[in-house]
């Protein structure tokens, strides 16, 4: 979800190359409506363009319906995101890192 339309294809292109399905949401409304949607999701990544407060509500709207984890990207001199699981910087390499982390993690959490 963001805010900057050509972040978000940007980052959608770079995480379908590593093999992640991917919904993007651009703004506020289309990202409301995925959270409610009752789609299957499996991680949730909020831009840095979204302002903190909006951030904070699509949180809550998606832990009315989600267990998975949330990536925020942060803004310079951003603090915590209130319900998210991670805060990063939004640079690619540290983006595809957490994933291929948080992916690996419920891979093992799986099981045989």
């Amino acid at each position: 979800m963001s805010y900057d339309e050509g972040l978000l294809k940007s980052r959608q292109l770079l995480l379908e190359r590593q093999g992640c399905e991917v919904v993007s949401a651009h703004g506020y409304t289309a990202a409301l409506d995925e959270c409610n949607s009752g789609n299957p999701y499996h991680l949730f990544i909020l831009g840095h363009s979204i302002p903190h407060k909006d951030k904070e509500s699509l949180v809550a709207a998606f832990r009315a319906h989600y267990s998975a984890p949330i990536i925020a990207l942060k803004k310079t001199g951003e603090g915590p995101v209130q319900g998210a699981d991670f805060l990063i910087d939004p640079e690619p390499t540290e983006l595809l890192a957490l994933v291929a982390k948080v992916v690996a993690q419920k891979a093992q959490h799986k099981g045989p």
